[in-house]
């Protein structure tokens, strides 16, 4: 049985976007082509940087990948696959070279969008409206260019034509919210602000799942609209929702300053706000696509909050944590959305074991944002995970006393910090932690999974336990740690046959779990098939347990299992 957490809240919508960005160019065709596709014939020492750069892709690493395939090209500039390639390569790192090499490839999708951008940049709006009107008509480009048209037609001044782009899209497209926002932002720029207000309603309206973001742009319209006890109201309410996020949204003085300022304040803002919110929708499920769009949206609004949290994203999630820090330290310290920076920050210090860097940022936020839980419930996680528990009792304390008031989505930390008393030998306080997590959130099956199986290792309240489980087991059929836990409380009871059953299953699920299979063993034992107990002890062995268990599973391979098991069980229902 190990501890578990449910999965982060996916970002803004879900729509396939972007999948590849134009022939040889596409992050698809970057990430998945075979080697044996290299151009044929290459001059000597190409071939080195070209094999480095494309395993460093495979990585996710975007500096090696960009400084390797630039390298490569250097060595042979004038072939197309080379080019295409070097072009994605610097554009996914955010180097200067990409707009050169744009240059060069016309059909490439993602090299006209960053050339769409820096026309827009330097005021070629008759020349970026050309480009967009270039672009292919279905596919991800019939996506984002009506929102780029629209932004292009605005900066040459002709809001009425944008608006017309944006209007039909926002009555009956599947992306209403998105261009709804985006009409309410031109209109605000245009100063119409009743017109601007109609539209920020309608997104908020057709938008399901409101986010930081979309509440800080429409709300500013709607505050500079003299509504400002409402947006406030929004983004207060929103803030327990926003996991890291609300630190930004938390105290009065900082929602004001969300709201104070239009969030677009231009049309080329407005552009890389188009390619954010896309970039945003496609995180998780095209990762090299959305980093594309972030890429392109950083062009534009260099040092944009919003877009660095999303790369940095990224490169977290591809251990990548030096290329993260990189990212993040471009955020100025005056930016709304500093604070949450600064915890994304303190996470990749600790992955690079950098852990009383950490520390330092969560201890600074906790003193600078007083009725923020986050740093708190951030340093005691990493603290927990560093086995030092009593210090994370003290974190989750604090963190739960800024809470103030539990409410059902605040099970997580009472569930953390039950972890860290358990482990900290403070039993009757986790215990106390479970039961008040199960009565905010009665059917989570993580709750009932830890607080079951702790019991069943006492041996105490094992009927009661297995209820729990088998509930826990309905709610997750293929957990293997859970399904070892109810396995395991079987075993106690002195069920062995369906004991077996059950851990069985458990260790098909999680093969390479050393107390699972560890457990299996004694079941075997239990039952009466020898050999196939000594496999499994063995098998635990050589699948990292933890130290303390090592001498306890050698001591069963050389004796034994010693005591039946519902010899020791006590029934305490």
């Amino acid at each position: 049985m190990s501890a578990h957490f449910p999965p982060r809240r996916a970002l803004l919508l879900a729509v396939a976007l972007l999948s590849a960005c134009g022939a040889a160019g596409s992050p698809a065709r970057v990430a998945n082509t075979a080697v044996a596709a290299a151009p044929a014939a290459e001059p000597a020492g190409t071939f080195g940087p070209y094999l480095a750069g494309r395993f460093a892709q495979s990585e996710a690493d975007t500096r090696v990948a960009a400084d390797s395939m630039l390298e490569a090209l250097r060595r042979d500039p004038e072939q197309p696959e080379l080019i295409a390639r070097a072009f994605v390569a610097a554009l996914l790192d955010g180097r200067a070279d990409a707009l050169r090499l744009a240059r060069r490839l016309p059909d490439n999708q993602a090299a006209v969008l960053l050339l769409i951008g820096a026309d827009a940049q330097a005021g070629r709006w008759d020349r970026a409206e050309q480009r967009i009107r270039g672009l292919p008509r279905q596919g991800p480009a019939a996506l984002l260019s009506p929102l780029l048209l629209a932004w292009t037609l605005q900066g040459k001044g002709q809001t009425d034509q944008a608006i017309a782009v944006l209007r039909p899209l926002a009555e009956s497209g599947r992306l209403r919210g998105i261009h709804a926002l985006h009409l309410a932002l031109i209109a605000d720029i245009a100063g119409r602000p009743r017109e601007a207000e109609r539209y920020a309603r309608m997104a908020l309206a057709e938008t399901p799942d409101t986010s930081l973001r979309l509440l800080q742009l429409a709300g500013s319209i709607l505050a500079r609209n003299g509504q400002e006890a409402e947006a406030m109201r929004s983004l207060e309410a929103l803030g327990r929702g926003l996991g890291d996020l609300s630190v930004a949204a938390v105290t009065e003085a900082q929602r004001r300053a969300l709201l104070s300022e239009r969030g677009v304040a231009s049309p080329v803002e407005g552009m890389a706000e188009a390619q954010l919110a896309l970039a945003a929708a496609l995180r998780g499920q095209a990762g090299e696509s959305a980093l594309l769009l972030a890429r392109l949206s950083l062009r534009l609004r260099p040092n944009f909050a919003p877009v660095v949290l999303l790369v940095a994203e990224h490169y977290t999630e591809e251990r990548q944590s030096e290329a993260a820090l990189a990212v993040l330290d471009t955020v100025p310290a005056s930016d709304p959305l500093a604070p949450a920076v600064a915890l994304r920050r303190a996470a990749s210090l600790d992955r690079l074991d950098r852990v009383a860097e950490a520390e330092a940022v969560y201890r600074g936020l906790a003193r600078q944002i007083a009725e923020a839980p986050q740093p708190s419930a951030r340093l005691g996680d990493m603290l927990r995970s560093r086995n030092r528990f009593a210090e994370a009792v003290t974190a989750y304390d604090d963190a739960l006393a800024r809470i103030g008031t539990l409410q059902p989505g605040d099970w997580p930390l009472l569930y953390a910090r039950g972890i860290a008393n358990e482990r900290a030998g403070r039993w009757p306080r986790a215990e106390a932690d479970f039961q008040r997590a199960l009565e905010l959130a009665p059917e989570q099956p993580y709750v009932l999974n830890y607080l079951a199986y702790t019991w069943v290792e006492m041996g105490k309240n094992l009927a009661q336990a297995r209820r729990m489980l088998e509930r826990a087991v309905e709610l997750r059929p293929n957990d293997g740690n859970i399904v070892d836990s109810l396995g395991w409380a079987l075993f106690k009871l002195g069920d062995i046959p369906a004991a077996v059953r059950w851990l069985e299953r458990a260790v098909e699920l999680e093969p390479r779990n050393s107390v699972i299979n560890d457990h299996l063993g004694d079941a075997y034992w239990a039952a009466g098939r020898r050999n196939e107990a000594r496999f499994q002890w063995q098998r635990a062995l050589r699948t990292e347990p933890e130290a303390a268990d090592i001498p306890k599973i050698e001591a069963k391979l050389r004796d034994g299992l010693p005591t039946p098991p519902a010899a020791t069980a006590q029934r305490n229902d």
